[in-house]
């Protein structure tokens, strides 16, 4: 673990010193095992707006949805007015009673009769279902001022009086006349209805009104009858004006039409929400809709993202509600229009459909939304929008139904999954989503995806990056590491997506992150079934090597695992090996882990084929974390250690980054040769190879941790006297005083392993290699330290007995510690 720095100047005695107990000294030690630390993987930005990127690993091309796509008035269903539930209406308990004129002579003629000609009743047949068909064209349809004027719709004579309108039931279903025997206009179907018995009875237009009107007046539906004279009076006096206002301007050509069609879709809007007419609760909106629908081959986005608000709001569905998803999805491809989607309420009018659409029967239209979000959460103006609107709680609810619903639609469900993944990913790059991702429950349900999903790459790898973010924050790693498998899941990835780097530099990132701070985590992660098995053979895989017959050899993973095949990119291998030797270094930590890994042979050999394999100036930061996994392994010196039996080897792999201009690479070796030269071959081999000289050198760095580090090797060199001399001629001793004067006041730790070196140094007689002033400079120091004369002999009776004894690593202090 990292070591701290306590501020404790001037140094002070305990009134009773005690020796330190071998527990003691063991723990203190044991700090000298470091976390490694490393930049999370860069995620390169999407460029290109679609809802499958290039790097998309699905291979059906052909059956996945489109990113491009054209959309014209003509793609859209104008009637649009059948309910969206599917349920039938009751048969009416009473029967309708047909009004009978009295001026009649006899009643029974008032009755219509069958045609006694079958071939006439074929052909109204025919021309029922040819009214109907052409009835739906949105191409045929009149203007809006036939839904206004309603003497002209029905080209009623000079004689006849025109109908009232408060008791017309509304329809939008026009019939359009067609062919050239159709030569008098047409009324409307429910027109056509309303008016049959008086017809085919003789009776005249107006008196057949009359007696259908009091017919309605008597029964229950007085109610009914007054709301469409209030429905009635609002689309005659505000919504048709609207309407035609709309039709009038988009046929101009004016600079400024656009903007205004934009305002009056505004007060279209906020008229029809002030009457209480959204959603289907007015009976005529498919002709607002109709005339909604013409506009958009205007082809404006700013237009269209109006039409679609308020199509929207009038629950359209089926059909048309995939293509205003798909006129809104296309809108926002473009990113110069995420401006008009922060002056616009449609977000709202989004997550709506994210609520409460089925996945079943709006699979597609829930896709295209959600492709909007993914696209408009790149834009950090409408992600705090989002947040403030609550996307993160929409999407836990929607994960949960695409979870249900891939019984029926896997397909589908996994389509969706993919935006909506990655509309997370952006989501938790802003520091407000943490809270509300642990609050909602989104780590553990994207496990639950993960699992269910695990051969889906874009998904698990959109996952990988959301977690690769999340890890990095305290809070989120504990929900991680509370989610049930989530380790043996990772792994299982790992294996079976080998070949996927952006997926498996992020898996590694994010266990890097748990193992970094959790001594539970290192320890769960390796006890999970095929562990080391997994990782070693992605090491083996991303090890670059040369395919010369000078490659050195080593001996591979076990026979049982599959090869596997290396990426084409030598930074992406680099960027995986830096992240997987990370975790080594986090696991063997932990104390029944690092002597497991110290002893495992294909482990060893694959760190010290990366040192010689790799050279510094292209590869530091992998270099520097294979030495400082090597570091944590040479703690654990159990005879079983395949790395005690290697120590010399090493000790020559290490010499590349302590003459390296590298001051990280310099430090990690520095803190290796700092325990391996408890070896008495490792410090010869250090003492011929002159390498004393630059661990001397290192003391006048500025920065403690390298005076600390050169301070243990020192020490440990000058267990040997002939060594001293070395030492002393290259100022060893004088450099260890200013050290001690310099840092010592701040940084105890220091101080205390300044001291051991100098005492090995002026051991067994060997003060004279300090001349007068600097034993008088030393003593001043340890006097002012020890806060006077009385506590300096326990200070030296206990360095004596602990330092010399060498039973500890000496990169830690093993002295006692002095409180205020």
């Amino acid at each position: 673990m990292e070591r701290k720095h306590e501020i404790c100047s001037p140094f002070v005695p305990r009134r009773s010193p005690l020796r330190k107990t071998s527990a003691e000294i063991v723990s203190e030690a044991r700090q000298s095992l470091r976390v490694q630390s490393t930049q999370r993987p860069f995620t390169p930005r999407d460029g290109h707006r679609q809802l499958f990127g290039k790097s998309s690993a699905r291979a059906d091309r052909d059956n996945r949805p489109p990113s491009t796509f054209s959309l014209h008035a003509q793609n859209f269903d104008a009637p649009d007015s059948r309910p969206g539930s599917g349920t039938r209406l009751s048969p009416l308990d009473h029967k309708p009673k047909f009004p009978v004129p009295c001026e009649a002579e006899d009643s029974f003629k008032a009755f219509p009769k069958p045609p006694t000609d079958p071939l006439e009743v074929k052909r109204g047949l025919a021309r029922t279902r040819a009214r109907l068909l052409r009835a739906g064209s949105l191409t045929m349809l009149p203007s809006v001022e036939g839904h206004t004027d309603v003497k002209e719709r029905l080209n009623l004579g000079p004689g006849q009086k025109q109908p009232s309108a408060k008791r017309l039931p509304s329809t939008d279903h026009t019939v359009v006349p067609s062919g050239p025997h159709k030569a008098g206009p047409r009324r409307t179907a429910s027109e056509s209805r309303i008016m049959q018995p008086g017809d085919d009875s003789g009776v005249g237009p107006t008196e057949c009104r009359v007696g259908w009107r009091t017919e309605l007046g008597n029964g229950e539906n007085t109610t009914s009858t007054e709301e469409e004279d209030a429905e009635s009076l609002v689309w005659n006096n505000a919504i048709a004006p609207l309407l035609q206002q709309l039709e009038s301007v988009a046929a101009g050509s004016s600079e400024g039409s656009v903007d205004r069609l934009c305002d009056l879709c505004d007060g279209l809007h906020g008229t029809l929400a002030e009457a209480d007419m959204l959603g289907r609760r007015c009976k005529r909106r498919s002709g607002i809709l109709r005339t909604l629908f013409r506009l958009i081959d205007l082809n404006s986005a700013q237009l269209n993202l109006h039409i679609g608000k308020l199509c929207l709001v009038l629950s359209v569905s089926g059909n048309n509600l995939l293509n205003i998803c798909k006129l809104i999805f296309q809108i926002s491809r473009s990113e110069s229009n995420d401006i008009l989607f922060q002056n616009n309420s449609i977000i709202d009018s989004l997550l709506g459909i994210l609520s409460n659409e089925d996945v079943s029967t709006s699979g597609e239209a829930l896709l295209y939304c959600v492709g909007t979000l993914k696209f408009l959460s790149g834009n950090s103006a409408i992600l705090r929008l989002l947040l403030d609107k609550n996307c993160i709680g929409v999407a836990q609810k929607l994960i949960q139904r695409l979870c249900v619903a891939e019984d029926t639609n896997f397909t589908i469900a996994g389509h969706i999954l993919v935006q909506l993944t990655a509309t997370l990913r952006n989501l938790a790059d802003h520091p407000d989503s943490r809270p509300l991702f642990i609050s909602f429950s989104i780590v553990q349900e994207l496990c639950l995806v993960l699992r269910r999903h695990r051969k889906d790459q874009d998904i698990c790898t959109n996952i990988s990056r959301i977690y690769s973010k999340l890890s990095s924050y305290s809070e989120c790693r504990l929900a991680l590491a509370q989610t049930p498998d989530c380790y043996q899941l990772f792994l299982e990835l790992l294996s079976k997506h080998h070949q996927k780097q952006d997926l498996v530099v992020r898996l590694l990132f994010t266990l890097g992150n748990l193992t970094a701070k959790s001594d539970e985590a290192r320890q769960q992660l390796f006890q999970c079934k095929g562990c080391m098995d997994t990782l070693l053979q992605l090491y083996d895989s991303y090890q670059l090597r040369d395919e010369s017959p000078h490659t050195p050899s080593r001996k591979g993973p076990p026979s049982s695992s599959k090869p596997l095949a290396p990426p084409v990119s030598v930074q992406e291998h680099e960027d995986v090996l830096v992240k997987l030797v990370r975790v080594l270094a986090n696991m063997c930590i932990h104390p029944a882990v690092g002597p497991a890994l110290a002893t495992n042979t294909t482990c060893i050999q694959l760190l010290m084929e990366t040192l010689e394999l790799r050279s510094v100036q292209g590869s530091e930061e992998l270099l520097v974390n294979v030495a400082a996994t090597i570091n944590n392994l040479s703690f654990y010196q159990e005879e079983s250690s395949v790395l005690r039996h290697s120590q010399l080897a090493i000790a020559k792999l290490m010499l590349k980054l302590v003459l390296s201009s590298s001051m990280d690479a310099m430090l990690e070796a520095t803190r290796v040769f700092g325990n391996l030269s408890q070896s008495k071959d490792v410090r010869d081999f250090i003492m011929q190879n002159k390498v004393h000289q630059f661990v001397v050198t290192l003391l006048d760095s500025k920065s403690t941790e390298m005076c600390f580090s050169a301070c243990g090797v020192l020490t440990n060199l000058a267990l040997d006297p002939p060594n001293r001399v070395s030492l002393s001629l290259e100022g060893a001793a004088a450099k260890l005083v200013d050290c001690l004067k310099d840092f010592g006041p701040g940084d105890w730790q220091l101080a205390g392993q300044v001291c051991q070196a100098l005492w090995n140094m002026i051991a067994g007689g060997s003060e004279k290699l300090l001349d007068t002033q600097e034993r008088e400079s030393l003593l001043e120091i340890l006097v002012a330290y020890l806060g006077g004369r009385e506590g300096h002999t326990d200070y030296h009776e206990h360095n004596t007995s602990t330092v010399t004894s060498g039973s500890c690593l000496n990169t830690k202090p093993v002295t006692e510690k002095y409180s205020k």
